[in-house]
């Protein structure tokens, strides 16, 4: 039988229980951080200096869209290949790997006088609810297709919930077209 050992919690001390140098060293974080703000040292101050009041950026005047950085996610969008064909084949892996279930698609066929129509098959409905979507790129990377791209647009609103329920004719109008052979993590060919 293996013997049991019995560990005793390390007691603290009045100075541990109180996390007074806790408290200390997080205010000297924040006041060091307020310091390079106010000095203009801080991290794309030199941008903001234009706007001549102060250091917030005027949002509508000023975005981020020149600063993002490479590997920045934002909403997705389908995509049609060279010949204006759709992308997507309905297979559904998106839909299934979206960790809050924003994707809804329902399969539909190609009609049969399409040259494509024994090899593929198409959505008939495809919706991206807005309200849900969290950025997070899974879809992009489960498509064997290349269908779905998350582009670098981070300000999607709407005056209504409807408006941000995004189905398959604007999830085409907004991605576009993609031509060629397109390796994600390598550029564009």
């Amino acid at each position: 039988m293996a013997e049991v050992k019995k560990l005793k919690r390390p007691e603290l001390n009045t100075s541990e229980k109180l996390y007074l140098f806790a408290l200390a060293k997080g205010a000297a974080v924040t006041l060091k951080h307020a310091f390079k703000s106010m000095t203009g040292k801080a991290r794309g101050s030199e941008a903001l200096k234009s706007s001549g009041l102060g250091l917030t950026m005027q949002y509508p005047e000023q975005k981020w869209d020149d600063q993002l950085p490479e590997h920045y996610r934002g909403a997705p969008a389908l995509v049609t290949d060279e010949q204006d064909r759709e992308r997507c084949v309905s297979c559904q892996l998106c839909e299934f790997i979206c960790p809050p279930k924003a994707i809804k698609i329902i399969p539909g066929d190609i009609p049969a006088d399409d040259p494509w129509a024994k090899v593929e098959k198409r959505p008939k409905e495809f919706d991206i609810d807005m309200t849900r979507c969290i950025y997070c790129g899974m879809c992009e990377e489960v498509c064997p297709e290349q269908a779905i791209y998350l582009r670098k647009d981070y300000a999607i609103t709407g005056s209504s919930r409807a408006e941000l329920l995004h189905d398959k004719q604007k999830l085409y109008e907004i991605g576009g077209k993609r031509i060629g052979l397109v390796n994600k993590w390598n550029e564009i060919k």
